[in-house]
């Protein structure tokens, strides 16, 4: 072969393989992007029960921290530059109601603060009331162990949703006083009942709004530009367990109604509540559903304050555990955070859901045991960021969590 053939044959033979792409990365070479920052907690171990609540530039988190069997205290922190405070102790017992689903909260309004326990009124299991607990803005200290109800009743009272109103705080809750047992062995329903309480702790109204519903499921509520609307999943008489909604509008409260027909007849209560945002009379409902046993999360919104809602838009399905949050994040987009059975744990998601059905993908939070002890997880907004708090579990031991990420960060890719 002559000397130029073979420079040719080299030459292209370069070129050949000179001139390829170079490999693309595989999967397993691609670094995942962290979105998810876990933040330093101001919890111990032994807590749980954590409640998030932002209201305006003021953001706090409460949970519980026990020690022993019966010893039990309240403990909050504010989070200043994005970072939480150290702890400060509200109130300690020996004789609190401590449940995996009804979990102590507080809220703020204008500096005055305000948070609940259950103590057990008797003896028996399922027998205790709400306490509220008072710091009015200029107090050093707390003023504990206030009623919230005056029934008398050694029933249940409890899951609780707390929100500022004008110069005070609206509270509703699960109410048992009318199934006490009467003369001839019979009970009533659990009801819903609100009220409005000063920020020194005294009742100035009440009302009962439902005189049944489910047992023990959250109950959720919010105030639109017409008022306080609450959310909450009612019961029938054959036994439906859909989420319903009672509005105040001009001073009335209107008949409990439907969000939607889900028709998931259940004869237990599923532990399940919904949860509710509102911007001015845009209102966002965010549920779980195991109707037709096909459990899912669905989120519906509503332009006139929940007087009419859209058709539900399902988020997840399938192997769903529920326990909801949402928030607005401007007037068309909400945030939706839900829990789903990993394998023999548990994975903590949110995702950004927009009104016209459009959403991001699911973004992990966290991974969780799957066990009651991992509680409701709990989801706000500051500014552009959002903050989770969670309870982990490892054996035995649970610690609150916390964590937070941009709002910008969901991909819609």
């Amino acid at each position: 072969m002559r000397k130029s053939s073979i420079y040719y044959l080299l030459v292209t033979i370069s070129l050949i393989f000179g001139c390829k792409e170079a490999a693309k990365p595989t999967a397993a070479d691609e670094v995942e992007v962290k979105v998810v920052e876990e933040l330093t907690s101001p919890a111990k171990e032994s807590s749980a029960l954590p409640h998030l609540m932002s209201n305006k530039d003021v953001a706090l988190l409460s949970w519980v921290e026990t020690s022993g069997d019966t010893m039990a205290t309240m403990k909050y922190s504010e989070l200043v530059d994005g970072k939480w405070q150290s702890s400060k102790n509200i109130l300690t017992g020996t004789d609190w109601f401590v449940n995996w689903a009804d979990y102590p909260m507080i809220t703020e309004n204008n500096g005055s603060l305000w948070s609940h326990v259950l103590k057990k009124s008797t003896a028996g299991t399922y027998s205790y009331d709400i306490k509220m607990n008072v710091k009015p803005k200029g107090a050093t200290e707390w003023k504990t162990d206030l009623p919230l109800h005056t029934d008398g009743t050694p029933t249940e009272h409890g899951f609780v949703s707390i929100v500022p109103y004008n110069d005070h705080f609206f509270v509703n809750w699960l109410d048992g006083r009318n199934t006490e047992e009467n003369e001839v062995g019979e009970r009533g329903a659990m009801s819903l009942r609100a009220g409005v309480v000063s920020v020194t702790g005294e009742m100035l109204e009440e009302y009962e709004l439902d005189a049944r519903t489910c047992d023990c499921c959250q109950t959720t509520s919010v105030i639109t530009d017409n008022g306080p609307i609450v959310i909450y999943r009612d019961r029938s008489a054959d036994e439906i367990r859909d989420i319903s909604i009672v509005r105040q509008v001009t001073g009335e409260w209107t008949a409990p109604k439907a969000i939607h027909e889900d028709n998931w007849q259940i004869k237990g209560c599923p532990v399940n509540g919904p949860k509710v945002d509102a911007l001015g009379n845009n209102v966002v409902v965010a549920w779980f559903t195991g109707a037709e046993n096909a459990p899912k999360v669905q989120v519906s919104f509503s332009s006139d304050g929940g007087e009419v809602f859209t058709a539900p838009i399902v988020i997840a399905e399938g192997i769903i555990m529920g326990r909801v949050d949402v928030l607005w994040t401007d007037e068309d987009n909400a945030v939706v955070s839900w829990m789903e059975a990993n394998d023999k744990s548990a994975l903590f998601k949110a995702m950004i859901v927009r009104k016209n059905g459009t959403t991001s993908k699911q973004q992990v939070i966290t991974k969780m045991a799957d066990s009651r002890k991992s509680g409701f997880p709990q989801m706000e907004m500051v500014e552009e960021t959002l903050y989770f708090a969670w309870t982990e579990q490892v054996a035995a031991v649970t610690q609150v969590r916390t964590a937070k990420m941009s709002v910008d960060a969901f991909s819609f890719n």
